[in-house]
């Protein structure tokens, strides 16, 4: 409980700050094009030779609760924010030195990386086993070497603590990070509001089955949902920024696009033929960010899914990777921003 009320009170002060921000100080909202000078490392993350089992016993020994993986790119503007602002606030760096050491791995880089059952990897080799599509990802790892929790991209402060905690006070032991935040959510009353409009969005009834054709001459378009939850920062700043690109818009035409409201009743046949809810299907798929993007293809198989704060240049890509079916042939959209930048240097 009193771990709880901590989280509450850090959720509260942070989310009335974010409200009251100017758009010019927002940590939201940021330039999120490749990095012009390289990204360097806090000096307190811990020095590792990559040997997953030797950096937990190391940090065992010295009464941590597990180790956190951080997977970056020294270009990476979202990575920059994690560093900058979620771990560049004192009470957060002190509170990850307590109960965590920090490892990190280049998404990149060719250092070999031993993991938890003695084989070894190239660093970007490692990054792609463990689907990191998104920098930053964060992957949480407990005293007996399970992997506890998995945080795709960047998150808000609040968020980012509110994992800190989780895991530090293992609450994973009885109920999931979803819950664990709805909780929260639920105690500021979110909920009553409406929606952000787009005319992107398909109107209701939702049926999004790609297990068979509506119609015989029907050529499906893959498919995108957007799970949303009024009273949302993340995704005031996606509606009133981002999805006004030009560019952008032009690529969604491509797809079908759905907004669901993650906190109603909505009925919705999912994209394998399912009969659910809105409320329901973001249950059984653990969505704990709002907006969350999902993205499948023309028979209903999930592509990718976006779950942290996203802003032009990464959505722009990620529509390029889907609208371009790239996923057919580099299996994570890491490996395929990675080749694709290559090429345009040459």
């Amino acid at each position: 409980m009193r771990v709880l009320f901590s989280f509450l009170l850090f959720f509260i002060i942070s989310f009335t700050s974010c409200a009251s921000q100017q758009q010019s100080n927002d940590s939201l909202i940021f330039d999120d094009f490749p990095l012009k000078e390289d990204l360097h490392l806090p000096d307190w993350f811990s020095l590792s030779f990559l040997d997953l089992n030797d950096s937990l016993k190391e940090a065992l020994k010295d009464g941590k609760k597990g180790i956190i993986l951080y997977f970056g790119r020294k270009d990476c503007p979202y990575c920059k924010s994690l560093l900058e602002v979620n771990w560049g606030d004192p009470a957060i760096i002190k509170f990850t030195q307590k109960h965590f050491n920090v490892i990190a791995i280049n998404v990149r880089g060719d250092r070999v990386v031993t993991d938890f059952d003695g084989k070894t990897w190239s660093e970007k080799d490692y990054a792609a086993l463990r689907r990191t599509n998104f920098t930053p990802s964060l992957l949480f790892y407990n005293g007996r070497a399970q992997l506890v929790l998995k945080l795709p991209g960047y998150r808000p402060k609040y968020q980012f603590r509110a994992a800190l905690e989780y895991v530090a006070d293992a609450h994973y032991q009885h109920e999931s990070f979803r819950k664990y935040l709805s909780r929260a959510e639920s105690a500021l009353g979110f909920g009553s509001e409406e929606l952000n409009e787009n005319d992107i969005f398909i109107e209701p009834p939702y049926n999004l089955d790609r297990s068979k054709p509506l119609y015989a001459n029907q050529k499906p378009k893959p498919l995108v949902v957007f799970f949303e939850h009024p009273r949302c920062h993340a995704c005031d700043v996606l509606h009133g920024d981002t999805l006004n690109s030009p560019e952008v818009n032009l690529q969604l035409h491509q797809l079908d696009v759905v907004q669901l409201n993650t906190f109603k009743d909505t009925p919705v046949i999912t994209p394998d033929g399912k009969h659910t809810t809105a409320k329901k299907w973001a249950s059984d798929l653990n969505l704990t960010f709002a907006p969350s993007l999902i993205f499948f293809d023309e028979t209903g198989k999930e592509i990718l899914r976006v779950e942290s704060v996203i802003r032009f240049y990464r959505l722009n890509n990620v529509l390029r990777y889907v609208i371009g079916k790239e996923y057919l042939k580099y299996p994570t959209f890491q490996n395929w921003l990675h080749d694709t930048s290559t090429q345009l240097k040459k």
